[in-house]
């Protein structure tokens, strides 16, 4: 998380309803062998209190868990673009990227939930933003193919005990020069992904 002031102070809440509806991330955690990472979909509790997903068994992370829990994090990523400093309109200014991020901090470990029930929990809540379509769902898979594919994986399960974030909007910088920066931004050909919503997301601070 960014030290500055100025880009925390999200509350907590905020936090946990960004990364739940993003719900994709890359999941962290201090093994014997260094630290390990695998970026996978997730679901946040209501409370916050837990993470669900799962690992392929073949996966490093997975393996490293059956020697029991480890303390991990999630890394929750959202939009990002690059700042040149010429946007601003001010002198002596230098290069910056704006960004949102949520940390999810806590405890790792193999579950013994359901995991099928895990699967369409997961489905269920990607599915239900596509509009127009019919849900996906486990049932759509014949018994044999179901059993081949869960076979393949383990669910996992954070007990999680801290969540933070980030959202660098160029908050320390004047409204003029922030306001400029945007603009730049929305025209196109910035370096970052989901541009147009870091820029709306600037230009939001004023409301």
């Amino acid at each position: 998380m960014h030290p500055n002031p100025a880009f925390r102070g999200q509350p907590e809440t905020e936090a946990a309803a960004m990364a739940r509806h993003r719900g994709f991330g890359v999941l962290t955690a201090s093994t014997a062998e260094g630290p390990l990472a695998a970026h996978v979909p997730f679901l946040l509790a209501e409370d916050a209190t837990a993470l669900e997903a799962h690992l392929v068994r073949s996966n490093p992370l997975a393996r490293a868990l059956r020697d029991g829990p480890l303390p991990a994090m999630m890394i929750v990523s959202g939009a990002d673009a690059y700042v040149s400093p010429d946007w601003y309109g001010e002198d002596d200014k230098v290069p910056t990227w704006n960004y949102v991020a949520v940390h999810v901090r806590g405890t790792l470990a193999l579950s013994t939930m359901d995991l099928r029930g895990h699967l369409d929990r997961v489905s269920a809540h990607f599915e239900g933003q596509l509009a127009g379509k019919t849900p996906w769902k486990t049932d759509k898979m014949s018994a044999d193919a179901l059993q081949k594919m869960m076979r393949q994986i383990l669910p996992v399960e954070m007990r999680v005990d801290s969540i933070a974030s980030t959202v660098k909007l160029n908050q320390n910088r004047s409204d003029a020069a922030r306001h400029g920066a945007a603009a730049a931004i929305a025209a196109g050909g910035t370096p970052g992904l989901q541009t147009v919503e870091i820029a709306a997301m600037m230009r939001a601070l004023d409301d």
